[in-house]
């Protein structure tokens, strides 16, 4: 450009520098909001991660629910998240979070107190505590049958709905008038808790006992995605034809339950959600403490949904490791395409994790962007890259998918655009009922 030029015509220098100086910074924001779109942070999430817009769960509103539960006998199914948070949770950005308390937590600062402490402390009179997979304290490894006993804290009785039972006795609900369920979801469909939901309130509908939802974000609620659940593959990390992740709230969840009738006989149950305030689904919300062992931070919740799937292969997804959900790997994939190792032994969550010992060779993500959508390549990678192909899948798989069409796809070499495609009309029909029972958007 021939500034000299430009400058000789007083009138067009600064209209045109204008314009150029206009161009660079309209660039730049694009770039930054390309980046802001990759991590799935907007202006407005970030405005309702403030601490002036904090999302308040329903635990919270005690306001709300303290006429429901005073003079009642309760009944809770809660575990190691259900939290009456005491200054809200300072959330700084996506990085990976540990359980508070831990001696390397710095960059959460979380007061809380546990539901069930704070109720009785109200003088509400809770007869039991029913607790769900990991236990009610949130130890217990993946799979690992819960046994009743006594809350070392309260003295409250404990009932496992997490073993080879998975209801609730009706004899244990006899001399309750209302459940409380208050447990944090991470939105998909395997994640046993809704499971657990389903089944409290079958039983809660069947005695005519109400339930009282006490809301709580879906750190996966930004997108909907994944094949349908047939039913005939119906299982407990899958009851309802839903995809694997779902967009939804636990609240939110539960009112679907009852309106498409999917409990057993199309009981209906009394149900009453406390909502939160602030929060949408596309807002970012960092979970202040770990919804179960092995989800330790915010990347393993994230890549959890697309993750999962090597549960049902002869993959590890990083338990008995730090890393658990966010690498995966196995002794039968070569070091020729990927260049990560690891060696899982046991630890906490995980007490005989797959190919304890053993050197696996295979992929860290725990440094990559966040995800919106469930992520294909990393399974069909795997499957392309194992030594033995008629080893690589075993039958859990097929629970996990809900259906038996994704392994034959991945099996026929069908590309991910293809499978993808063939998700969207039952996608499109399932986001129509969705929307019927959404309370915050």
């Amino acid at each position: 450009m021939n500034i000299r030029l430009l400058k000789s015509k007083n009138s067009l220098f600064p209209i045109i520098m204008t314009w150029f100086l206009i161009m660079i910074s309209c660039k730049e924001q694009s770039i930054v909001k390309a980046q802001d779109a990759n991590k799935n942070l907007t202006k407005t999430s970030l405005q309702n991660a403030s601490n002036d817009q904090q999302i308040i769960v329903g635990a919270n509103r005690t306001k709300s629910y303290l006429r429901y539960l005073k003079g009642k006998s309760v009944g809770i199914v809660a575990n190691q998240t259900s939290v009456i948070f005491k200054d809200g949770v300072k959330r700084e950005n996506r990085g990976a979070n540990t359980e508070p308390g831990d001696s390397n937590d710095t960059k959460y600062q979380v007061s809380y107190t546990h539901i069930v402490d704070s109720l009785i402390r109200l003088g509400v009179d809770i007869k039991r505590v029913f607790a769900p997979e990991h236990g009610f304290r949130g130890t217990a490894d993946a799979g690992e049958s819960i046994k009743n006993g006594l809350d070392a804290e309260t003295g409250v009785p404990i009932i496992s709905i997490y073993g080879k039972d998975k209801t609730l006795p009706l004899e244990k609900l006899a001399d309750i008038d209302i459940m409380l369920f208050d447990i944090q979801d991470v939105g998909a469909r395997f994640y046993t808790y809704i499971s657990t939901l389903h089944y409290v309130m079958e039983a809660c509908a069947e005695a005519k006992i109400p339930v009282l939802v006490f809301d709580r974000p879906n750190p996966n609620g930004h997108y909907i995605d994944g094949p349908i659940l047939q039913m005939e593959h119906k299982s407990f990390v899958g009851m309802h034809p839903i995809p694997t992740v779902h967009g939804m709230t636990i609240g939110e969840y539960a009112r679907m339950i009852n309106g498409e009738q999917w409990l057993k006989n199309k009981l209906y149950c009394e149900l009453i959600v406390i909502e939160m305030k602030h929060y949408k689904h596309d807002t970012f919300y960092s979970l202040p403490i770990k919804p179960s062992p092995n989800l330790p931070n915010d990347k393993a919740v994230n890549l959890y949904p697309s993750l999962c799937f090597f549960e049902g292969t002869n993959v590890s997804a990083g338990r008995g490791t730090s890393k658990q959900f966010q690498i995966y790997g196995s002794p039968y994939l070569s070091d020729a395409f990927y260049d990560y190792k690891f060696v899982p032994k046991p630890n906490h969550g995980s007490k005989y994790p797959k190919h304890e010992g053993k050197v696996c060779v295979g992929d860290n993500l725990s440094q990559s962007q966040y995800l919106d959508g469930i992520q294909l390549e990393f399974l069909i990678s795997a499957y392309n890259n194992t030594t033995d192909k008629s080893k690589f899948f075993n039958t859990y798989f097929t629970k996990l998918a809900g259906t038996r069409e994704l392994r034959q796809q991945i099996e026929n070499g069908t590309s991910i655009e293809m499978i993808r495609q063939s998700w969207q009309p039952s996608l499109k029909a399932f986001k129509k009922i969705r929307k019927k029972y959404l309370m915050y958007d």
